[in-house]
């Protein structure tokens, strides 16, 4: 999972940035991206695709790297401008936000099957990037244990639709508590809340 990012540490680019997002598929909440740098050398046991990992393998995943001191910003974008500029935009203007806020501009970005031109910094869209690169492996798990936070922090807020255990998924009791309250303020109008996760674009 290094192949690409040895071939540009030998090229000497040290700061290489993986982005990845989490949030494209849910019926709830806002999509959240992450950009970090993986330093040449770092070893994160365990470390792979998010959606491979259990909640407790993120969370410890996302200590081991805070406390090694990994350089990583988060970009999130809520709900009603999802609605507004469609979740692909939207997942877009999410990874830009993340890339934009690290401290210093990276040598160069992966990111997960996406490319962004409207940044100039140079990158290369990898698909199945997750599975692929560990620098965008590490982003996916900053973007899902970031977003499943914030999921379980407006569990607090809307309590009726059990956010702290589907993070706004389709899950059947997330549709059943949809049919017996109807949508809140975090479910996206730009998806079928009937039954179907189809975008409007």
């Amino acid at each position: 999972m290094l192949v690409h990012e040895k071939e540009l540490w030998a090229r000497g680019m040290a700061r290489v940035a993986g982005v990845d997002e989490a949030g494209r598929g849910p019926l709830a909440g806002p999509v959240v991206a992450a950009a970090a740098i993986l330093p040449p050398g770092l070893f994160l046991p365990g470390l792979d695709d998010s959606k491979k990992l259990s909640a407790s393998a993120r969370e410890r995943i996302c200590l081991a790297a805070l406390n090694a001191g990994v350089e990583f910003a988060l970009g999130v974008v809520e709900t009603a401008v999802i609605d507004e500029i469609n979740i692909y935009r939207a997942s877009k203007r999410a990874m830009l936000t993340a890339l934009k806020r690290l401290p210093k501009p990276p040598d160069f970005v992966l990111i997960d099957a996406v490319k962004l031109p409207e940044s100039t910094l140079p990158q290369q869209a990898v698909v199945h990037g997750d599975a692929l690169c560990l620098a965008i492996a590490l982003a996916s798990v900053l973007a899902k244990v970031a977003r499943d936070r914030l999921m379980t922090c407006y569990d607090g807020i809307y309590p009726a639709y059990g956010f702290a255990k589907h993070k706004g998924y389709g899950t059947p009791e997330h549709y059943e508590a949809l049919r017996a309250h109807g949508p809140c303020p975090l479910h996206r109008r730009s998806f079928n809340l009937g039954g179907n996760e189809e975008v409007v674009s």
